[in-house]
């Protein structure tokens, strides 16, 4: 079957050991299913795959890719969640310290197949195409996750997100807008923060920008580059919600303001089958649909991961299946 995988890693060079080539079908242990993919989308995981985080290389080659819609065994549509957790696990899944994703120690799923646990396989609404579908167990997920689980954030709060257009930036904004969210961007250039306005937020700033008033919460995925200004952007009791630490995870506390500011630091991993569900329930009742940059067949995904690299993104990058 033709699949988009990991032949090698490269810290400096990731897209040195990117292939586009034929791989056996996946072994499909019991309790497990397959699922024909009909979309796939790109996620930062990717990338990082390539440079060998969470990717070591006596797993290789791996078949990249963590989200996917397509047809189950039955023909039925579907979406497929991204954690595979250890079968004595009970309980939110994110917090199994043996879980995985896709593509880490299983195969992922850009390819013509995937196999899953059962478990793992939730029904995909007619209002929702695969492309769309194919967005939401992973950055949109994060994002939902970030923003209503650990964050608690309620309706009239003001939010600063940290970024503008990658995707758990956009389903930030997105998300929260929609659920009555007043959202604040930053952005490296006009043009993302431009594009952040388009897709809900109320106002976007430079990076580091001094804010008209200080924010409820902060939602951060970048880490040392931002750290400083998302503790300082925060009123007294409020809340900073890390996914990630992309530009590293070594800046300087601000221990002394977090403490006297009385703030709350939160870490944010994924989310759970549950709050998939209740995402995509979300994004049905509410008319919300994932912010979609570029849309390319598998043979091209290549183009997909150059962007992401360049950070040439406005939204998700999908591969479709036939």
């Amino acid at each position: 079957m033709l699949a988009v995988y990991a032949a090698a890693i490269d810290r400096d060079d990731p897209l040195s050991g990117l292939r586009i080539d034929d791989r056996p079908v996946p072994d499909v242990p019991d309790g497990w299913t397959t699922v024909k993919l009909r979309a796939a989308s790109l996620n930062h995981h990717d990338l990082w795959s390539l440079r060998g985080v969470g990717l070591p290389e006596d797993r290789l080659p791996m078949i990249l890719g963590c989200d996917a819609a397509g047809l189950d065994e039955e023909g039925n549509e579907v979406i497929v969640h991204s954690i595979i957790n250890d079968p004595s696990w009970h309980g939110d899944e994110t917090l199994d310290p043996r879980r995985s994703l896709l593509s880490e120690r299983y195969q992922g799923t850009f390819a013509d197949r995937v196999a899953v646990p059962r478990w793992n396989l939730l029904p995909k609404p007619a209002e929702l195409s695969f492309e769309q579908a194919s967005c939401l167990p992973t950055a949109w997920l994060t994002a939902y996750r970030m923003l209503f689980t650990r964050g608690a954030i309620s309706p009239g709060s003001t939010v600063l997100v940290q970024g503008a257009t990658g995707g758990v930036a956009t389903a930030l904004t997105v998300l929260g807008s929609s659920a009555g969210i007043r959202v604040w961007v930053t952005g490296r250039s006009e043009e993302k923060r431009a594009q952040a306005l388009e897709l809900g937020a109320d106002e976007a700033f430079e990076p580091g920008a001094r804010l008209p008033e200080r924010v409820d919460a902060v939602m951060d995925t970048t880490g040392q580059a931002t750290w400083a200004h998302s503790v300082r952007a925060l009123k007294p009791g409020g809340k900073i919600v890390i996914s990630g630490a992309t530009t590293g995870d070594a800046p300087p506390a601000e221990l002394t303001r977090i403490f006297f500011l009385q703030l709350s630091v939160l870490g944010s991993t994924m989310g759970t089958r549950e709050e998939l569900d209740r995402l995509v329930r979300f994004c049905v009742d509410k008319g919300v649909r994932p912010a979609i940059s570029a849309t390319l067949p598998l043979t091209e995904a290549r183009q997909g991961f150059e962007a992401m690299l360049r950070g040439e993104t406005a939204g998700k990058i999908v591969f479709t299946h036939s």
